[in-house]
Order: structure tokens, then sequence, then C-alpha cells
């Protein structure tokens, strides 16, 4: 039995070309300009440092292995400076956190460097080879990188850094001003990037509920010219022709309206998943062609629980019309904020309820519009008024006005 012969080896598939981005990560163009003006920072300090050098270097012990670390010194800015202040490339928070890293490496290394070109008496009373001014670069890229805490951590490190190398951890420490000023400067930047985060994400969320709003208008335009007249049509002309089309008028009508709810919500309310939900979503997804919802045209935000219990209280009014007011009867939900409270009218234009039959029917062991709608308004610390009552005549109608107190926030 002859072998089969050995198959060619598959070639490992090229990787694809890492392409340059031509505009910055959204979560990296708050920071932009901030990383731009700390590399400005970094290379001035640098000349501070080079003419530091010029006027200490006469007093160390080992000058040209200074001018090597300075050398040193002056590399790794150039370095440190093209690839922080770069957005196009691949993974860029990935390069940044290990130039930071490297960047806390070389300034630490440089700062213990001191002691191998300058003697005691130089470096107990002077700067470090690396001046306090150039070493706050890393303590600025870590705020910049890791916010506040991290700005922080990096004042502390770099300090304690200086203060070892010099040994200074003596009474005199409380008159040296290194590590106040490095943890100051770490809280500031690391607190301005916090702050330019948060303006990019609410500038993020401003530009997309425009343009939320505006392609729900375009939508809305189109969907009006087009389905909701035709819609429109049917239920006129089913409820005109009668027998078998009015059934067909009335779910086109009930199509309609729940297409207008759908455009008028689209985009702008949405649940955010937080401890508050909108208000007016809950009430206008009970609009029928016999329910007209009427809302206001800002958020009404309220905690969770009140939502669901005055949407459900609202759900329980609205049957009873249904069951009690008869198949003709009109209802109407209006929702108003004035700030302090919430109010809530349910009202319809059957023939009302007659005096005392709320009183009668829970004497009757009948609880539910004391259980279902007024049970729900007490428990969110709301009151749930009948505001009158009629003797059964047609058109009388009855109105429910549910009162919410606002929370202090």
């Amino acid at each position: 039995m002859r072998p089969s012969p050995a198959s060619p080896p598959i070639p490992p598939s090229p990787r694809p070309p890492v392409t340059l981005r031509t505009e910055p990560d959204p979560g990296d163009a708050a920071t932009a300009p901030l990383w731009r003006a700390a590399q400005a920072f970094r290379l001035i300090t640098l000349l501070y440092a080079i003419g530091q050098q010029f006027a200490s270097v006469s007093h160390y012990t080992n000058q040209r292995l200074s001018w090597v670390f300075i050398a040193l010194m002056a590399v790794w800015t150039g370095v440190s400076a093209i690839l922080l202040s770069q957005w196009r490339i691949h993974n860029v928070r990935r390069v940044r956190t290990a130039v930071v890293i490297g960047d806390h490496v070389v300034v630490i290394a440089l700062i213990f460097a001191t002691r191998l070109v300058a003697d005691f008496d130089w470096y107990y009373g002077h700067q470090t080879l690396p001046t306090t001014l150039w070493a706050a670069n890393a303590v600025m890229s870590a705020a910049i990188l890791w916010g506040p805490f991290g700005g922080v951590c990096s004042g502390f490190l770099i300090a304690a850094a200086i203060l070892s190398a010099r040994a200074r951890w003596d009474l005199d420490i409380w008159r040296d001003a290194t590590a106040p000023v490095l943890v100051s400067v770490g809280l500031a930047i690391g607190l301005a990037a916090n702050t330019a985060h948060r303006a990019q994400q609410q500038l993020q969320r401003a530009v997309r509920l425009t343009a939320a709003a505006q392609e729900r208008e375009r939508l809305a335009r189109e969907v009006h010219d087009g389905v909701l007249q035709v819609l429109s049509y049917i239920k006129r002309r089913g409820t005109e022709i009668g027998g078998p089309t009015a059934e067909l008028a009335q779910r086109a009508g009930e199509q309609e309206v729940a297409l207008r709810v759908l455009l008028s919500e689209q985009g702008g309310r949405a649940d955010t998943g937080g401890v508050e939900q909108d208000l007016r979503p809950l009430l206008t997804a009970q609009a029928t062609t016999s329910v007209l919802v009427s809302t206001p045209g800002e958020p009404v935000p309220i905690g969770r629980f009140e939502a669901r219990e005055i949407s459900a209280a609202v759900a329980a009014a609205l049957a009873n019309v249904a069951q009690h007011a008869g198949s003709g009867a009109k209802a109407y939900v209006l929702l108003e904020d004035t700030g302090d409270e919430l109010i809530v009218s349910v009202r319809d234009d059957g023939p009302g309820i007659s005096a005392g039959r709320l009183r009668e029917a829970e004497g009757q062991g009948r609880m539910g519009v004391s259980r279902s709608i007024i049970g729900r308004i007490a428990a969110i610390d709301g009151t749930a008024h009948l505001l009158f009552e009629a003797d059964g005549e047609e058109g009388t109608g009855a109105e429910w006005e549910f009162r919410v107190p606002r929370q202090q926030r």
C-alpha cells in the first residue's frame, strides 16, 4: 500500500493591515487636548531640566555620566511625547497605558541615578537629576489616563521616590513642597480629565437625541403621507359602510393610534435603566381609538415603583370605563407636572358614577376601586379623588384625579 503524499503546508493567513483612524475615538476625543497640552509641558520641562544641568554639572562627582542620563531623559521625552499625543495608532489606550507605566519607571530610575553622579552633600540640599518639574510629567499622564485617584497615587509615588533619593525623611520633609505640589497636580489634572469625559458623554447624548429627533420627524412625514392616511381612510369608510366592515374600521383605528404613539415616542422617550423612568410612555401605551392621552412635551421622570403604580391605577380606571360606561364612551387621560406634584386626570363621557356607589360596592366586599385605584395611589403617598358623581344621566361622565407629590431629589 503506497503512502499518500504529504499535503503541502497551509500558509498562515496574512494579518489584516493596521488601519489608521481619521478621527479620534469618542472615548479619547474628550482628553485629546489634555494629552497634547501635557506633551507641550513635557518639552518645556525638558528645557528647564537641561538648563538646570548646565547650572549644576560642575558640582557633580561624575559629570560625564550625568550627561548620559540627560541624553536618556531627552530621548524618552521625545518618544513618550510622540506616543502619548497620537490617537491614530491601533489600541491607543493600551499603548498609552504602557507608556505611562514606562514613564514612572524611567522617572524613578533617573531620580535614584542622582546618587551615581553627585555626593550626599549635593543631592540632600538640591533637586534630583530629573528636576521635580520634569518628574511631574508622569503624574500628569497618570491623572489623564486614570483620573484623580490615579493622579494622586502617582504623585505620592514620585514624591516618595524623590524624598528617598535625597534622604529627606526627617523633620525637614514638612518644609519640602515636593509632595504637595505633585499630589495637587495629579488631583487637578485628574478632575479635569473626568470633567472632560462627562462633557463628551453629554455632547454625544445630545447629538444622538438630535439625530433621533430629525429621523423621527422625517419618518413621521413619510408615514403620515402614506400609512396613516390609508388607515384613517379605512376607519372612516368602514364606519360609514357598517356591517362586517365596522370591525375592520375599529382595527384600523387602533393601529392608527398605536402608530402615532410609536412615532411620537421614537428616540425621545427611551428607558435609560436608571432608578427613575419617564412616566409618559406608560400612559401613552394605553391610548386607543376611544382613549385619548395627553402628556407634556418634556420627560416626566419618576421612580420606577411610583410609575408602575400610577400606570396600573390609570389602567384600572380605564377598565372601569370600558366595563360600565358602554362601548361608545370616550376616555381622556391628562398628565400634568407642576414641579411639586404630578396630577393625572382620567375622565370619561359615560353615564358617570352615581352618588354613594363606591361606598356601596365596598360594603358588598367588591374592593376593585378601593384597591386597584385608591390603594395604589395611597401606596405612593398620593391621593385619589372622584371629583364629581352623577345621577346616571348620559354624558355626565366621571373624573378621577390622582395627585402624587414629587420626592425631594
